[in-house]
């Protein structure tokens, strides 16, 4: 019962993971887990549950992590829950839940709402990665130095807890494409990151999934919109699935993301609400190839959130991808349209870079309908959680 309330949370992987590698649990991870099982608890048996159930989960507990049972005591598990004085660790849980309701602070317990790209997170697999100092050091000059993209790789797979760290600091964050400047010149290293923090299995979903189960959702949902001469051309350039290039086909159907769900009102004191064609603007940029990349950069100005530039000759011929980030242009990995989006939104959960205020709608759409990526967690806009009902049905 443990380990499948565990399995089945926010964050309950993470205390497993940290279990088996540790055979123990720092004291954040012990608090964590007390309160997704008290909550479990308390939703389901309401918030004075009985001595019995304290008594199932706090033997549940020792029975998946043994490690936890205390030699010393009569049954193992009063450090959880003591049925002869009602203390322990989910007792005490439980009373400061019942202190909060009664002071009509909150009724039930809830998940907060920190799920997304700027989360902080481990690893999803947990191999052994340098984190301390001089060993990461090392690596990150072998990293900047070495011609052989497959040292830069596995150094760039070693050093990826300590690049996570660095992220969430808040004076050091802005340092990251200067430490690790290989995101610059070496395509691939965003996937192989995203890959390392999700999994391969939720990295390959949005090319597994798009063109044969979301895309012509998509088509048909868009069509029941109010038929502008934008939309109607993106319509007709995602239905033709014998043009693969540039602008058509699947780049067209990500931007009737964007009609569909188009940016929301930012409120009288920010500027007002743009139309969904301007938003696709901060979704992709054209520039011709005769045209500069370091100028289109020097251009910008002020920092944006990161946003697809195709360089080609038109808009049906493109030639290179890139990422913009920070004022800089990450080569994407792949040619086509649809993988490069791919590589934009994982590089805000590698970068742990906030989505673009205009584009949340599409970016949050694509996270917890396409990727899976912190469903309970994260917030969403009304118009996401319909979109994704009429999606998934």
């Amino acid at each position: 019962m443990i380990e499948e309330i565990l399995k089945t949370s926010p964050g309950g992987e993470k205390i497993i993971n940290e279990y088996t590698r540790t055979k123990g649990l720092s004291d954040t991870r012990r608090r964590d887990m007390v309160k997704i099982l008290v909550a479990h608890l308390t939703n389901e048996h309401g918030t004075s549950p009985s001595r019995r159930l304290k008594e199932e989960y706090a033997k549940g507990i020792i029975s998946l992590f043994p490690c936890f049972a205390d030699p010393r005591s009569k049954l193992g598990y009063e450090h959880y829950y003591n049925a002869e004085d009602g203390s322990g660790y989910l007792a005490w849980r439980i009373k400061t839940l019942q202190k909060e309701a009664s002071e009509g602070r909150m009724k039930l317990p809830r998940q907060p709402q920190t799920g997304g790209p700027t989360a902080d997170r481990q690893s999803y697999k947990e191999d052994c990665y340098l984190t301390e100092d001089p060993h990461c050091q090392e690596a990150i000059a072998l990293i900047k130095h070495t011609a052989d993209e497959a040292v830069v790789k596995e150094k760039m797979k070693l050093t990826l807890a300590y690049r996570q760290k660095l992220l969430h600091d808040p004076k050091k964050s802005a340092d990251i494409l200067s430490v690790f400047s290989r995101f610059l010149d070496i395509p691939g290293l965003i996937n192989q990151d995203f890959g390392l923090l999700f999994g391969d299995a939720t990295s390959a979903k949005l090319l597994e999934k798009w063109s044969t189960n979301i895309k012509p959702k998509v088509i048909a949902q868009s069509r029941g919109l109010t038929q502008t001469s934008e939309l109607q051309d993106l319509i007709q350039n995602a239905e033709a699935t014998e043009v693969e290039e540039g602008w058509y086909s699947n780049m067209s159907s990500i931007l009737m993301l964007v009609h569909l769900l188009p940016p929301s009102s930012q409120g009288r004191k920010r500027p007002g609400k743009i139309s969904a064609k301007q938003a696709c603007d901060r979704l992709v940029k054209f520039i011709k190839t005769s045209n500069s990349i370091q100028g289109h950069l020097d251009s910008i100005g002020e920092r944006l959130q990161a946003y697809l530039l195709a360089v080609g000759p038109n808009k049906s011929r493109i030639h290179s991808w890139f990422i913009v980030i920070d004022q800089h242009a990450l080569p994407c990995k792949a040619s086509n349209s649809l993988a490069c989006v791919d590589e934009l939104f994982k590089a805000h959960f590698v970068f742990g870079t906030s989505y673009c205020q205009e584009l949340t709608n599409v970016f949050s759409f694509l996270q917890t309908t396409v990727y899976d990526i912190d469903v309970e967690t994260t917030k969403v806009n009304p118009r996401v959680s319909e979109l994704r009902a009429r999606i998934l049905q």
